[in-house]
């Protein structure tokens, strides 16, 4: 069995498409993400360990907390998938993408041509530089079967 982990924006279904045509495909595959719904991951230093009256330190707590989630994900995932999205930067997304391969994961990175300049960097770390799920989902399926 694959282990995987998605990270990267939250504001489409990139994630779902990916999961749902592994299936589609019979992939055993594992899947791992982040807190996708925004609020709850901004908020949930404060609705655990109390609120504070300094947007930083609201930020602060919550941010060590998803961390927990996002480094033991990645650290049990096989491959660790980064997409960038077109709306906002994902400086997350970029953290993530070093963090996995600091501990030598395979890294697949998925974003448009446009972002290519900036992402030259994070593209040289990954071991594939795709532009959709389908390209992903080919390369998850040669990776567990040698077919795509």
């Amino acid at each position: 069995m694959l282990k995987v982990y998605l990270s990267g924006e939250i504001h489409t279904n990139w994630r779902d498409e990916i999961i749902n045509k592994c299936k589609d495909l019979n992939l055993n595959i594992t899947f791992y993400s982040p807190v996708t719904d925004h609020e709850r991951s901004d908020d949930i230093g404060i609705k655990i360990l109390g609120n504070e009256e300094k947007k930083f330190w609201h930020d602060n707590k919550s941010a060590k907390i998803n961390a927990i989630k996002t480094r033991s994900s990645i650290k049990k995932s096989d491959i660790v998938i980064v997409r960038f999205g077109d709306k906002y930067k994902q400086w997350n997304a970029a953290f993530d993408a070093g963090y996995a391969a600091a501990l030598s994961k395979s890294l697949i990175i998925i974003h448009d041509d446009e972002h290519q300049h900036a992402l030259k960097e994070v593209d040289a770390a990954a071991l594939a530089v795709t532009k959709n799920t389908d390209e992903v989902v080919q390369i998850l399926n040669y990776t567990l079967n040698g077919n795509i």
